[in-house]
């Protein structure tokens, strides 16, 4: 399983990013897609995960900012960042979870300015 991610860069704070996911690979149906992040110092953590099935989680400080959507045929995930603020700041993983099996892609640097 491949994930390659695009979006993320520079903008300040109050504004907008998009950040999208493309899966590859021996994918099977049954799986979660999401975005994690980390911060410089600090551990990786989730920010939203997406199950094939339609469930969703969101991370407390990102709730009514940021908006997870799938396209199950394209095994796709996107994350609509608005109302950003400087502590959304970090590297953006794209994981992809299937059968207890974390696939990663590479990070995907966000910076917000004040």
């Amino acid at each position: 399983v491949q994930l390659q991610a695009s979006g993320g860069g520079l903008v300040q704070a109050g504004g907008s990013l998009r950040l999208s996911c493309a899966a590859s690979g021996s994918i099977f149906s049954f799986n979660t897609m999401g975005w994690y992040r980390q911060a410089a110092g600090k551990q990786r953590e989730l920010v939203a995960t997406h199950a094939n099935g339609g469930r969703i989680t969101y991370a407390d400080s990102v709730k009514g900012r940021f908006t997870i959507s799938r396209d199950n045929a394209k095994n796709t995930v996107n994350l609509r960042m608005n109302s950003l603020k400087p502590e959304d700041t970090a590297v953006y993983y794209c994981n992809l979870w299937w059968a207890g099996i974390d696939y990663w892609g590479k990070g995907t640097l966000v910076t917000v300015s004040s």
